[in-house]
């Protein structure tokens, strides 16, 4: 019969390794409840400000709750994970860190916002947006066949910090097995984050989530993979229509700085909020796409959903309607 196990939650890692000793062993069809820290490890609290961030040990980031031993899985195998349930715990944060996120250059100064989770459903950005949550882990993931020490970032093969907003309740995730058991690890987690996270930081806390484990045998994969439940993929954020900023150049990372950039020139120049709500907004709520690959440029452009402005803060007038 299956079993719900509760994980311990004093034991976590900060580095892949493939001779981690397991801190749980579970059969098949069994399901584990978690409560995972946020990436900061406790160092940001709902009273840090701004200049907390100068304080951070990044030794201490990247707690990740495992090794999970899955009986019966084995290399060539695919451990499968069904999220069942996750839920936050009423607070988040998002920063903005010297040298990281695609526009470092142009956000030189650590910055730290507290969001105001007011409701279950939505977090605030003061009187300016109201950003609907979708919580869920950026990092899932596998061991590596390999020697060592892995750091938590980048994404690989096996998983790991791969941000996939989409991995919310109901969803399934496809992992490669590469050693016995899997030894499977969870943390790092978001209350939303927008596809690309483009200030570096989604509205990052501490969550409670619920996993169910199988084994796909004799059944390899590459990489990940991952289903979600029927229905739209964003249903909280579809509700008002879409603006979309591109970049258009011959690199992609030019391509995509440049939709960020102009996103951020717009919210500020139509809605007089700062620079800086702006770019977090972007990392939050806006959608990276790639809308064009075939020719000679790359187009990158960024959604932003018109749901998330709040005071009526929605399509501008044109030109055409102002002296009607």
């Amino acid at each position: 019969m299956a079993k719900l196990h509760l994980f311990p939650n004093e034991r976590v890692h900060r580095r892949w390794n493939r001779d981690l000793e397991p801190a749980l062993a579970v059969s098949a069809g069994d399901s584990v409840y978690y409560e995972t820290r946020d990436a900061a490890d406790l160092q940001i609290t709902p009273d840090s400000t701004s200049a907390d961030l100068a304080r951070l040990d990044w030794g201490g980031f990247y707690p990740l709750a495992g090794p999970l031993y899955v009986e019966g899985a084995e290399p060539g195998d695919t451990l499968v994970v069904d999220i069942l349930d996750v839920q936050h715990r009423g607070w988040g944060w998002t920063a903005i860190l010297p040298d990281l996120g695609v526009l470092p250059d142009e956000f030189p100064d650590p910055t730290l916002r507290i969001w105001q989770v007011c409701d279950p459903n939505y977090a605030y950005m003061d009187d300016f947006a109201r950003v609907p949550l979708a919580p869920f882990a950026g990092t899932m993931g596998v061991a590596a066949d390999v020697e060592g020490d892995l750091e938590p970032m980048p994404p690989r093969h096996v998983g790991g910090n791969m941000d996939a907003r989409h991995l919310t309740a109901g969803s399934t995730l496809y992992l490669p097995v590469e050693v016995a058991g899997g030894l499977f690890s969870i943390g790092d987690g978001h209350l939303a984050q927008g596809d690309g996270e483009v200030c570096v930081s989604a509205i990052e806390g501490p969550l409670g989530i619920t996993c169910r484990f199988d084994v796909l045998k004799d059944h390899p994969i590459a990489t990940p993979e991952f289903e979600t439940p029927p229905g739209a993929l964003t249903p909280s954020a579809d509700t008002a229509g879409y603006f979309a900023t591109m970049g258009v150049a011959d690199d992609l990372m030019v391509a995509t700085r440049s939709a960020v950039r102009n996103m951020v020139a717009r919210l500020v120049s139509l809605y007089g909020c700062s620079r800086v709500d702006a770019y977090m907004l972007c990392s939050v709520a806006g959608d990276l796409k790639i809308t064009e690959v075939v020719d000679p440029n790359w187009i990158v452009s960024l959604y932003l959903p018109y749901s998330v402005l709040r005071k009526d803060h929605r399509r501008p007038p044109r030109l055409s309607e102002m002296d009607r």
